[in-house]
């Protein structure tokens, strides 16, 4: 089921809310907006919906939609629980925050981070950590203007087929 949309702290137009259940054909509409954005071909239409879906029904990640009066539920993030071996303590990656185009500008991008801020605090993790691509400005002024610091380490991934 799904949650309680509440407004964040500082802005009161965003209603933001765990996704449930009820939630996961919104949250996929908007994840396949996000793949769309980051050029990713999704070969079977199911798979981004599904994909959510198994995240959500295991309790695997923690997915926080927005809700804009007058435009509808226009942005989600995804967050994954792991934790820091140099922290010892445990840490969030926000893998996935997007906001749709109807949504842009309105708050909603910047209310789903101060949210998953929020929550990471509560929960006594040793931070939140994200990756976004070189060339979103956009996205790296707003984490930038909400305390996030660009680190110095090189990030390497090797694709397994």
């Amino acid at each position: 089921m799904s949650g309680q949309a509440h407004p964040p702290q500082g802005d009161p137009t965003v209603g933001l809310r765990v996704a449930g259940e009820d939630d996961i054909e919104t949250a996929a509409g908007l994840f396949r907006g996000y793949l769309d954005f980051y050029g990713v071909a999704v070969e079977d239409p199911d798979r981004p919906r599904a994909f959510l879906a198994e995240r959500i029904r295991a309790g695997e990640s923690l997915v926080l939609l927005a809700d804009l009066p007058g435009a509808g539920t226009v942005g989600f993030a995804q967050v994954y629980r792991t934790f820091s071996s140099l922290a010892m303590r445990p840490v969030w990656i926000l893998y996935d925050l997007y906001v749709a185009p109807s949504g842009r500008r309105g708050g909603a991008g910047r209310a789903l981070l101060r949210e998953v801020l929020r929550r990471a605090g509560e929960a006594g993790v040793a931070g939140v950590q994200l990756e976004t691509a070189y060339d979103n400005d956009a996205a790296q002024a707003l984490y930038e203007s909400e305390g996030f610091v660009r680190e110095e380490f090189h990030v390497y991934f090797h694709e397994l087929d």
